[in-house]
């Protein structure tokens, strides 16, 4: 479980909410079935409108993707590889195959048996850089949807709100009803609007997030996977993976110039 965007979510939520009840807001008039239905089924809708159904089934997986975090640990797979090269220079590449069928990265599997099996590097490279632009092409289509989400659900907010002040405004017999029913008729783009901030847009950037960071990972696999295969020295190999993997950490930089320099 992924539990920065559990807590992002949750934040906000009381954060709002928190917020409204300390101005002298009522809990209850947050709440409108109408509202819930208007808003975020037409947002629902509008989605399914603008995606081929192929693309919608993804939908469940980028919700996985986005509340969880199941990605390997790059030193891991550094360390692996760095290993993986020792072993091949001293016995070939061949001594790699069972290591390789049992490894649970598929991406780096699937390398290393090519690399097993003789392919030439240009070709590996090739193949192994087609699945990296497909994965990264997936992502984008799932945060995309999202994206879309948000765009939508504001705009169904307004719509629900203006139908219900055009029901508030045809029924004018009761003077006194007419400030809570213009409140009621409110919610509905108080729900688009934090639906698609807090909701929608933020998991699309976090998909978006997470897809660069398999896809810096899935290059380090990649430039690994060529380098066994072309016998380069393991401790040389661990630095220059090392260089992909510096982003965000203490003395990154130094480490990817040492790599440089190497």
């Amino acid at each position: 479980m992924d539990l920065t965007t559990v807590i992002g979510i949750i934040a906000g939520l009381i954060a709002l909410i928190g917020g409204y009840l300390l101005d002298g807001g009522h809990l209850e008039g947050l709440f409108e079935v109408t509202s819930l239905l208007i808003v975020f089924g037409g947002t629902a809708a509008a989605v399914v409108i603008s995606f081929p159904l192929k693309k919608l089934k993804t939908v469940p997986t980028a919700l996985k993707y986005a509340f969880t975090s199941d990605q390997d640990d790059p030193d891991k797979l550094i360390a692996e590889i760095s290993a993986m090269a020792t072993t091949a220079r001293r016995e070939g590449v061949l001594a790699l195959e069972n290591v390789a069928n049992q490894h649970n990265n598929a991406y780096l599997r699937s390398g290393l048996m090519m690399v097993v099996d003789g392919t030439d590097p240009e070709l590996t490279k090739q193949i192994l850089e087609l699945e990296i632009d497909a994965v990264e092409r997936m992502h984008e289509d799932q945060a995309k949807i999202f994206e879309a989400a948000g765009s939508y659900a504001p705009t169904m907010g307004i719509i629900g709100t203006v139908m219900g002040l055009v029901h508030v405004l045809s029924n004018l017999s009761d003077p006194g009803a007419l400030g809570p029913s213009i409140a009621v008729a409110f919610t509905a783009t108080l729900y688009g609007v934090v639906s698609a901030n807090l909701l929608y847009l933020p998991i699309a950037s976090k998909i978006k997030a997470r897809c660069n960071e398999r896809i810096r990972l899935m290059e380090m696999m990649l430039e690994g996977i060529l380098s066994v295969q072309a016998g380069e020295n393991p401790t040389l190999i661990q630095k220059k993976l090392q260089s992909f993997m510096f982003v965000g950490k203490p003395g990154g930089e130094r480490v990817s110039n040492d790599a440089a320099q190497t």
